[in-house]
């Protein structure tokens, strides 16, 4: 193998532990709004200030009547995403 592909799959798996960090960030504060985690906890609000930060764009998506599917959809929405994204552009770079 040569030393170009051995770094395209180091950087391949770089790229999807990146996606499952993200996605564990979003799930992560998912699970705790769901469980009614809480807020004044300085954990809870790194996840939530972490969460909020990566589905900036996916957030306020949805309008759900429900605050916990909004959460859901919105947050949950964006982890498949980074998830599918990050795997995609992994399993591309390792040919």
């Amino acid at each position: 193998m040569s030393p170009y592909h051995s770094g395209s799959n180091s950087a391949g798996r770089v790229i999807a532990m990146i996606a499952d960090v993200m996605a564990l960030i979003l799930g992560l504060w998912i699970l705790m709004y769901l469980l009614d985690a809480n807020r004044a906890n300085e954990l809870v609000q790194f996840v939530h200030n972490a969460a909020d930060v990566l589905a900036g764009w996916s957030r306020d998506l949805f309008t759900f009547n429900e605050a916990w599917a909004r959460v859901v959809a919105g947050y949950g929405l964006a982890a498949v995403v980074y998830l599918f994204v990050g795997h995609a552009i992994a399993g591309r770079m390792r040919g």
